[in-house]
């Protein structure tokens, strides 16, 4: 185990942040880690969350974070900050991402939601009145078990409401513990659940993801001195069961949970988890009155998919939110808004979380379009290895200064260039 890396110190327990923020402690030391403007947003947010009076008729929230938005890690002895892996980016130039191999002996677990993706919105429902609540968990595993943990602690909450708020995968996760709770609790208790970018029918990304073709894959190998894309895919993501759990569930012409519809060559899934995810929808609960979906538009996203010789055929267009397509952020009896917003910015944006606190409140909000107008915009196809060639090159990360690394953390799931402009950009 490494010495304590400025990732590790600042993985602090759920509420001390919030309070040093507020109070204004460790400024230098948070602006620095933050950035100037990050930490001016977030500490006004925590002073008007650590002022606001909280509505008596108010439920508990809990916020539920989607596929990378815990930070995973090893616990250090008593006193010493935890040991982040995921994401130090010290680690990950160091090739450590290999620990996160779910069967690696070093014991990695959850150390809380990631809080460049999800403080801001915690703080807004915060300073709305709501008692909010993280609920991180270990994302690479089974969804199912993680939401019959999720409803082993909802039973033994005694707030008489509670709403769940999930993004992305953590919309999947509110579903999955509903259908435990649900049986053995009043229903009622579970007042609203929002699912914001949740991929309800499943998102090709998670196909990419084990292809090695996906961006934020790409863009970590790019700074990992140790490990391509398709090593690190076959040496730890492939096994993260929760991405077979996310594969497309209808697809006309491709069975992606038969291994017989996959490429042979390059990155390829492990057999026993695809068969472990069949039926994953139906372990999920339906929709009701208590749900809704909010989703976002307007970004390129990887919306088709075809099987094309030894690699897979993208469809790339406008209607998505770079993660996840509109139409497998749709749930059936859900009510649907959109936003334009891309989806990793979704639980960051004022205004999904203006509409947030409508939906908690009223059961409806104007901040957002009602349905999809959305225009899919022109087609892209890629296939596997173009995107490899586009994003397949190195990077030193120790050349970049301290601004440079802090854009390019957050733009790890940005869309290539070439999801707008094929394989050739445009002339400048």
């Amino acid at each position: 185990m490494s010495a304590p890396s400025v990732y590790d110190r600042m993985c602090w327990p759920e509420g001390q942040l919030e309070q040093a923020l507020a109070g204004g402690e460790h400024r230098r030391e948070l602006t620095a880690w933050l950035g100037e403007s990050e930490y001016t947003l977030l500490s006004t947010l925590a002073r008007q969350a650590a002022t606001a009076k909280r509505r008596p008729d108010a439920p508990t929230i809990y916020l539920l974070p989607g596929i990378l938005g815990s930070q995973l890690g090893v616990p250090r002895a008593a006193g010493e900050p935890p040991d982040v892996l995921w994401l130090d980016p010290d680690d990950v130039v160091n090739g450590r991402l290999t620990e996160l191999h779910p069967q690696h002996p070093t014991g990695v677990c959850s150390l809380g939601p990631v809080i460049y993706n999800y403080l801001a919105l915690k703080l807004r429902l915060a300073a709305a009145g709501f008692h909010v609540v993280f609920h991180d968990y270990d994302w690479r595993h089974d969804i199912v078990a993680s939401g019959r943990r999720l409803a082993d602690r909802l039973k033994a909450d005694s707030a008489t409401q509670i709403a769940l708020v999930g993004h992305s995968m953590g919309g999947l996760l509110a579903r999955a513990a509903l259908r435990h709770i649900d049986h053995e609790c009043a229903p009622q208790r579970i007042r609203h659940v929002i699912g914001i970018g949740a991929p309800h029918g499943g998102a090709i990304a998670a196909v990419q993801a084990l292809r090695a073709a996906y961006p934020v894959v790409c863009r970590l190998a790019a700074i990992d001195q140790h490990h391509d894309a398709q090593n690190l895919t076959l040496e730890v993501f492939r096994y993260f069961l929760s991405l077979y759990q996310m594969l497309p569930t209808e697809s006309p012409a491709l069975n992606l949970f038969d291994v017989s519809s996959w490429p042979r060559t390059g990155a390829v899934p492990v057999p026993e988890l695809l068969a472990s995810a069949r039926g994953f929808a139906s372990q999920l609960a339906c929709a009701d009155a208590r749900f809704f979906s909010i989703v976002g538009i307007g970004q390129r996203t990887v919306t088709g998919i075809e099987r094309q010789g030894e690699e897979f055929r993208y469809e790339i267009t406008s209607s998505g939110d770079g993660t996840v397509a509109i139409s497998r952020a749709t749930l059936a009896g859900a009510p649907l808004y959109c936003v334009r917003c891309e989806h990793s910015e979704l639980p960051r944006s004022p205004t999904v979380a203006d509409a947030v606190i409508d939906l908690l409140r009223a059961g409806r909000t104007r901040r957002l379009h009602s349905g999809v107008t959305q225009q899919p915009g022109h087609k892209v196809h890629l296939t596997d290895a173009m995107i490899s060639r586009e994003l397949g090159g190195k990077l030193d990360w120790h050349k970049l200064s301290i601004l440079q690394r802090r854009r390019y953390l957050d733009r790890l799931s940005e869309a290539p260039a070439s999801y707008r402009f094929g394989q050739r950009r445009p002339a400048s």
